[in-house]
């Protein structure tokens, strides 16, 4: 299997010329900094709260939670898995940065349900270096939640670990559901 043959073709509306994508970002920035106000707020999160949810893009956080610009820290990885590095930056928003809270968010559908371990060993095929990440594939996503969760409450680095709470989310209505912990 080719790595790179999994991933799936454009959208025919999508712009596929070279740069065109980022263009069109950068172009959107442009218009969004002549009507942009310095808001006046620092990093700090104004609920105290931390965000880890996977980077899927039928997720639309802020309005799926009500969040307004500055009430949260947002990590995004693929699957919302807690790896090393959401402790990280979990470990920099609880100490440095004030907060108290983790909601962890995964969501039906999950493209990480679909891939195993073997993505890595194919990938150190194609380009002849084994990755040092794993992939964090996972079959039960209330499970998958589960463990999320264990991985926050258990890191020696965060303060904050009393309140964490784990949902996912349905991708088809827009409803979270928390996970018990247990």
């Amino acid at each position: 299997m080719t790595t790179s043959a999994s991933v799936p073709t454009e959208p025919e509306d999508a712009i596929t010329t070279s740069g065109g994508v980022t263009d069109r970002l950068v172009e959107a920035n442009q218009k969004y900094a002549g009507a942009f106000t310095d808001p006046g707020m620092d990093a700090r999160p104004v609920l105290h709260v931390a965000v880890v949810a996977c980077m899927d893009a039928r997720l639309d956080l802020h309005a799926a939670l009500g969040l307004e610009l500055g009430d949260c820290h947002t990590i995004r990885n693929a699957g919302g898995v807690v790896t090393d590095d959401v402790i990280r930056s979990l470990t920099i928003s609880q100490r440095a940065l004030g907060t108290r809270s983790v909601v962890l968010i995964h969501h039906t559908g999950c493209g990480l349900e679909s891939l195993t371990e073997d993505f890595r060993h194919d990938l150190e095929m194609e380009v002849g270096q084994r990755p040092a990440w794993a992939v964090e594939a996972f079959r039960d996503v209330e499970q998958d939640v589960r463990q999320s969760m264990q991985r926050v409450r258990t890191s020696p680095f965060l303060l904050h670990t009393n309140d964490v709470r784990g949902f996912v989310f349905d991708v088809t209505t827009g409803l979270l559901r928390e996970i018990d912990p247990a």
